[in-house]
């Protein structure tokens, strides 16, 4: 029997020939962690007597959670993470730098074929690359970082094709809420998916970091696609050269198979408080809305940001609606800046805050008060998830968040281009 992606980066990151079921030791290629996650860390790893990092230069930490810090008791959690890679010389994305799961690809730090591990539940981001990602505890980061190795059982493996062709004003992140609505918020925990398909090859980069972040929110282990021409172009832009892409064996064998065409596809959205709760546009609309948030590792993009500015380009924020919009890394600010972007946006009468996780995490950003409706781009809408229980979150496209604040209500984007 053939091998899947999953079983082939495992076996080639654990000297053994594997199979879904197995329990391996791995060798990752990198290891992250974020200021939510890693002062974890470094409490679980000064518990080790020999305190050593395996391969500093595989590993770092990033400053995007609540960045900058909101507070006194933030900031003395920011400093012992700047101590210790000081001490250790592991990597640091310091304030301002961007969010985790945007700047380890932009900065070339993951390739096809890789085995990464991230304290951070959508770690599997970089599935887009053709990479095994995985969010993983504090815990068990700390001991990869001392050991260099950690054991992992090989997941099952879920296949999902997704044919058609996208219909104008459908996006990436309307896949993405389709296949959660689909699969549900069980449909694959601790399973490896392979996601394929015409309208995945159509998509950009962006786009595909856009659904493998979204695999988390159906239990998976990992996302992982395809390598193609698109995924050799980016990893080439930054400085990969010998690549080594792994592909499904014909005969792999899958758990199961899901097969979606999505040509009849229309915007979708994830109403509160689970992010399987998800309608079609029509089911929702007119929904009164009080704020509108672009960004974080979802959609914090350039393309995001360009569907965005276009769509408010000479129009106005309703009054009485906040609009937020995050860029998810500083050199994605500064693009947008260039492309004008953050011009319109803010003519528009949006607010732009610095690179990071933004009001995502709730602690010091954007966060809504008691009632009121948000729809945001982002990766999830559990109840206090933005800072405030008694506030309800959206989720949806750029494109939606966008037509949406101009109304001040959902609204169908597919009226704006």
């Amino acid at each position: 029997m053939g091998k899947t992606i999953a079983e082939k980066i495992i076996s080639s990151h654990s000297g053994k020939d594997v199979k879904s079921g197995d329990i391996v030791i791995a060798k990752p290629d990198f290891l992250m962690a974020q200021d939510g996650t890693a002062p974890l860390v470094i409490n679980a790893f000064e518990k080790f007597s020999d305190k050593k990092i395996a391969f500093p230069e595989k590993a770092t930490f990033v400053i995007d959670h609540n960045s900058p810090s909101p507070n006194q008791g933030v900031s003395s959690l920011h400093k012992l993470m700047r101590d210790f890679v000081k001490k250790y010389k592991i990597g640091l994305f310091e304030v301002g730098e961007g969010v985790c799961h945007i700047l380890l690809p932009e900065r070339g730090l993951v390739k096809c074929g890789d085995l990464v591990f991230g304290a951070d539940s959508h770690t599997p981001t970089y599935g887009a690359l053709n990479a095994m990602s995985i969010g993983i505890g504090s815990t068990d980061l700390a001991i990869a970082l001392y050991t260099g190795h950690l054991w992992l059982k090989v997941p099952e493996t879920i296949k999902i094709v997704f044919d058609g062709k996208l219909p104008y004003g459908v996006f990436a992140k309307d896949i993405a809420l389709y296949m959660v609505k689909k699969l549900t918020a069980r449909g694959a925990v601790y399973k490896s998916v392979e996601i394929k398909g015409k309208a995945i090859d159509n998509l950009s980069i962006d786009g595909r970091f856009t659904i493998c972040n979204l695999t988390t929110e159906i239990g998976a282990k990992c996302g992982i696609m395809e390598f193609d021409e698109k995924t050799e172009k980016y990893l080439k832009e930054r400085g990969h050269k010998d690549l080594e892409p792994v592909f499904p064996d014909e005969d792999a064998e899958y758990e199961k198979i899901y097969n979606f065409d999505v040509s009849n596809l229309s915007p979708q959205v994830a109403k509160p408080h689970t992010v399987d709760n998800v309608s079609d546009i029509n089911e929702v609309e007119g929904i009164e809305i009080h704020q509108g948030f672009i960004g974080t590792c979802t959609n914090g993009r350039v393309e995001d940001f360009e569907i965005a500015s276009r769509i408010l380009d000479g129009k106005k924020v309703k009054k009485g609606v906040r609009l937020i919009c995050t860029p998810g890394s500083r050199k994605i600010y500064i693009e947008c800046l260039k492309k004008g972007y953050i011009e319109k946006l803010v003519e528009a009468g949006g607010v732009i805050t610095n690179p990071g996780c933004g009001p995502c995490v709730g602690t010091h950003q954007g966060i809504p008060s008691d009632g009121e409706n948000v729809i945001s781009t982002a990766n999830r809408n559990f109840k206090g998830r933005m800072g405030n229980q008694n506030a309800f979150i959206y989720l949806a496209s750029p494109a939606t968040v966008a037509a949406s604040v101009i109304e001040g209500k959902i609204t169908d984007p597919r009226k704006y281009l």
